[in-house]
C-alpha cells in the first residue's frame, strides 16, 4: 500500500474530522473511500465520453433510424402485434 501526504483546508478538515467521529471511522478510511469513488466516477465519465464519440461517428456515417420508426416500435411493446426493432 502506498503512502501519500495531503494538506487539507480547514473547510475540509473540520467536516472530515466530524464525519470520522460520527461514523467511527478513521479520516484515512473516509479519504480512501472518497478517492476510490471519484476515480470510479471519472472512469465511468471517460467510458461515456467514448460511447458518445462512437455514437457521433455513427451518425456522421449515416447510421441513423427514423424517430417515427422507433416510436412505433416502442408503442408496440406489450401488444399482440409487437414490432421487430428498427434496422439501421
Amino acid at each position: 500500500m502506498g503512502v501519500t501526504s495531503i494538506r487539507l483546508n480547514s473547510e475540509v478538515e473540520v467536516p472530515l474530522e466530524n464525519l470520522a467521529h460520527k461514523l467511527d471511522r478513521s479520516k484515512n478510511y473516509i479519504i480512501n473511500q472518497a478517492v476510490k469513488e471519484f476515480v470510479q466516477r471519472q472512469s465511468m465519465d471517460d467510458s461515456r465520453w467514448e460511447d458518445t464519440l462512437a455514437a457521433l461517428n455513427s451518425i456522421k456515417a449515416g447510421k441513423t433510424i427514423d424517430g417515427n420508426e422507433v416510436a412505433s416500435w416502442l408503442q408496440s411493446w406489450g401488444t399482440n402485434e409487437e414490432l421487430s426493432p428498427p434496422k439501421v
